[in-house]
């Protein structure tokens, strides 16, 4: 099977050392609760229609696509990497190498969290509050809020900031958690101004995008004892499996019958047991014929039938030959 070439390229795979795993330091705390707060702030403001939703008119009626319309078809294309479906399977196919290198699924998992704490929180508040965005608003100087929308805050923003965060959360060195961080911001900067440049955003869902998205990656020492008794787990299935694999499968259950039909083994076969042969060498048993036949007896292949030696010689005997190797008699003569 497929699977059973993939444990044992695993199997083989030198042990790579242990990762240090990120821990809620106190600098962690820190910014956390200070992302919390400015999202906290940024929410508030929309809802009382602040200073801020009129800066969000103001760089909507701008309209930036019109005002630089020779990068629009490049930004079409750049506004991808936000994306949750393209993102998430190109960092899933490279987090994927990189588990079956390192022997462990965490990598994968850690990215199934963030994933899953990104469409919770963020689809919640979208849903929630129910923004319309700039092309849909119906009143100027409104918030467009409670409307059956769903852009506010960015889901593109907080994408990239999660997904292409991820690289720099799972960095092994710290040379290369440098580079990866200034990577994933400069992404996800650029993505949540682009949403803003062809008007699918206002300026403050982009703001809010990228504080759901940075709480999350700040949150993610905190649910990874949960990722590390989930790997436990699969691990200890994948045992189990391997050693329920050469277990007999049940035979497929007929119709209308509710238990399924277990393969019984046969029993041992046990070696015919021939009669004695005869001394007068015939070979045959001295056990009486019923009608002309054989009785039944189970019949034993050629491999299985014991060798016979007749008692006595087949040739008939000569009283009249000398023994070999003696000298023949000569006649005697008269003298």
């Amino acid at each position: 099977m497929r699977t059973d070439r993939i444990f044992a390229r695993l199997d083989r795979e030198l042990e790579p050392p242990k990762t240090e795993i990120p821990r809620m330091s106190r600098t962690r705390r820190a910014l956390f609760g200070t992302t919390l707060a400015f999202y906290v702030a940024i929410v508030v403001a929309v809802l009382t229609t602040s200073w801020l939703v009129a800066l969000d008119w103001k760089v909507m009626l701008f309209r930036p696509y019109e005002q630089w319309p020779e990068v629009h078809a490049t930004l079409d294309y750049f506004v991808v990497l936000g994306q949750r479906g393209p993102t998430a399977v190109m960092v899933a196919a490279w987090l994927g190498w990189r588990s079956w290198r390192q022997h462990t699924l965490r990598p994968l998992l850690v990215l199934a969290t963030s994933l899953l704490l990104l469409n919770t929180t963020v689809g919640a508040v979208k849903i929630g509050l129910g923004r319309l965005g700039p092309h849909y608003a119906t009143q100027i100087g409104s918030a467009e809020l409670f409307a059956g929308g769903d852009i506010f805050p960015s889901g593109h923003t907080a994408n990239a900031v999660v997904t292409w965060g991820i690289l720099s959360y799972l960095a092994t060195t710290p040379r290369a958690r440098r580079w990866l961080s200034v990577l994933s911001a400069v992404v996800a900067l650029g993505v949540g101004a682009t949403t803003v440049y062809l008007g699918t955003h206002w300026l403050s869902d982009v703001l809010l995008g990228w504080a759901a998205g940075l709480l999350i990656l700040l949150a993610l020492p905190w649910f990874e004892p949960l990722i590390a008794r989930t790997e436990a787990w699969i691990f200890a299935m994948r045992e189990l499996w391997r050693a329920r694999r050469g277990t007999v499968p049940a035979l497929p259950v007929p119709a209308g019958n509710g238990a399924a039909i277990v393969p019984q083994r046969r029993p041992a076969q046990k070696e015919p047991v021939r009669e004695p042969v005869s001394a007068g060498g015939s070979g045959r048993s001295t056990t009486g014929r019923s009608g002309g036949h054989l009785g039944a007896r189970p019949h034993a292949i050629r491999s299985e039938r014991t060798p016979v030696t007749p008692a006595g010689s087949r040739h008939p005997s000569h009283s009249d030959r000398a023994p070999r190797g003696a000298s023949p008699a000569r006649p005697v003569t008269g003298g």
